[in-house]
């Protein structure tokens, strides 16, 4: 076991869609230790995407203490906790037993798309829009809660009794984690329900009417960085307190410190989200980008406006598992500097339908462009290239809404490991891309916001100074040869719109 001299580290809690990570920062925002595990994805039927919520809870309790033990501490040597965690994921449980009466319903599920069409053509969108800067779409918390009420043997009886609660999957660790004694969430992650109100920062009744959704279940609404209360003792050992929490990308673009508006990070992990930074001013979009709470402190909303794009390391994750075309995601590497970047193959990732700026939840995937000539190299490279080309169609649709050319743009998550990638996502998206010393900044954001309520940081330009740049990629390719491969991939999506409008027409 390795000891250490330093006596206090910030837990990060990454609950994310495929492994759960536990990772100890110092105070000086570096990664000192790490945990991750996988836990099973369950897909029960066309679309539908599940979680069991034990899996959620047995996986974080075992990385936490795998990290501790690694680290040779004890819970008295955490000063904090902060936790961050996929969004939009959705858990009901039992208030007296804790006990989820379904499986967690994740955010890439599409089973809400028949009844978000229904509340889009009686009109409801332009409603929903104002009050929480999102679309209609299966995507979000609210039509989820409303599919479990409805559809789970007695749920809807015991939740207007009061018996039932809900939350995203960080208010289901705080309540796990205190014993039952906090049930809480953060802005960020309220934002993302269909239920909260961005601007009055509340829970809204005509919302909540719509949605048919009891208030009784929801958490309290604490600012990012807020104190929602402490451990039991029996989770680390000691009595820690939680005093940091946010949804995974936002959690992402506050560990970049994207603390002026104007700055814009991407992230890419499971899916693709790309935030940028609005300040004050809630920006609303004509290109169906969602506005969102970018963080909350002292009870004041800093806001953003976000492009979110499903698949990303899922496409890579499929390449390897669904159809074995990959060993490991890093063999991608060797594929793409073979192929190079101009080649005629296009891999549209939409399993589970597309995401911004085109919100078809009933698109479905398609490999365009094949040839004799094709072959693992050209589908694995065409599988990082959809990525680049999705961050593009975000980038097109902010340009649109009157946001300003981009500086840079800094990136993080797994996938920013892949120098190729990045390369070609400067090249595609004619801006500098600039990785970060530390590429998991969804945990070091969560580390920050615990850190600035604990004591840690005493302000934001203290933690902006830990933020450190590891490498930039200058673009380098033709503007011209860009713009070609980014219409051949414009030509590939709209066949796929043309399929799912079709098949949607049967």
């Amino acid at each position: 076991m390795r000891t250490t001299t330093v006596s206090k580290y910030i837990l990060a809690i990454d609950q994310g869609t495929t492994s759960s990570r536990a990772i100890l920062f110092t105070r000086e925002g570096l990664p000192a230790f790490s945990v991750q595990q996988e836990f099973a994805q369950h897909f029960p039927n066309d679309g539908w995407v599940e979680h069991n919520p034990h899996d959620l809870w047995d996986t974080v309790k075992r990385v936490c203490s795998a990290v501790m033990k690694e680290a040779g501490i004890s819970g008295r040597d955490i000063t904090c906790i902060g936790i961050t965690n996929q969004r939009e994921t959705t858990v009901v449980w039992d208030r007296h037993t804790g006990e989820p009466i379904y499986n967690a319903i994740v955010w890439q599920d599409r089973r809400t798309s028949a009844f978000c069409a229904e509340l889009y053509e009686n009109g409801r969108e332009p409603m929903v829009r104002e009050k929480t800067g999102l679309l209609l779409d299966p995507y979000f918390s609210g039509t989820k809660i409303r599919w479990i009420l409805d559809n789970v043997d007695g749920a809807r009886e015991k939740a207007e009794r009061g018996d039932l609660l809900f939350g995203t999957v960080d208010s289901f660790l705080i309540w796990k984690m205190t014993g039952g004694a906090v049930h809480a969430t953060d802005a960020t992650n309220a934002s993302r329900t269909l239920l909260f109100n961005i601007h009055s920062q509340q829970w809204d009744e005509e919302l909540l009417d719509m949605l048919n959704v009891p208030s009784s279940m929801l958490p309290v609404v604490k600012d990012s960085s807020d104190d929602f209360g402490v451990t039991e003792h029996r989770f680390l050992g000691s009595e820690v307190p939680i005093t940091g929490v946010a949804g995974d990308q936002q959690a992402a673009l506050f560990g970049q410190a994207c603390f002026t508006p104007g700055m814009c990070k991407s992230t890419y992990g499971t899916g693709c989200f790309m935030i940028m930074n609005t300040g004050d001013t809630p920006l609303e979009s004509n290109n169906k980008l969602l506005t969102t709470v970018g963080y909350r402190l002292n009870g004041k909303p800093t806001y953003a406006i976000e492009g979110s794009i499903f698949m990303a390391g899922a496409t890579m994750q499929w390449l390897r598992d669904g159809i074995s075309l990959l060993k490991s995601a890093g063999e991608s590497l060797g594929h793409a500097e073979q192929v190079g970047p101009d080649h005629s193959v296009y891999l549209v990732p939409a399993f589970t339908g597309l995401g911004a700026p085109y919100w078809e939840p009933n698109a479905r995937g398609a490999i365009v462009g094949l040839t004799r000539d094709t072959g693992i190299a050209e589908i694995v490279t065409a599988g990082l290239q959809s990525v680049a080309y999705q961050t593009r169609d975000l980038l097109e649709a902010m340009k649109s809404d009157g946001v300003e050319s981009l500086a840079a743009l800094r990136v993080d998550g797994g996938m920013v490991v892949n120098d190729w990638a990045m390369q070609f996502l400067a090249d595609i998206l004619d801006v500098r891309v600039d990785r970060p010393f530390v590429t998991e900044t969804t945990a070091l954001g969560a580390a920050f916001l615990a850190g600035l309520k604990a004591g840690v940081y005493s302000s934001l330009e203290e933690v902006q100074e830990l933020w450190q740049c590891e490498k930039t990629f200058p673009p380098s390719m033709e503007e011209a040869v860009a713009d070609r491969l980014y219409k051949g991939w414009l030509n590939s999506v709209e066949g796929v719109r043309n399929m799912a409008k079709a098949a949607h027409k049967k």
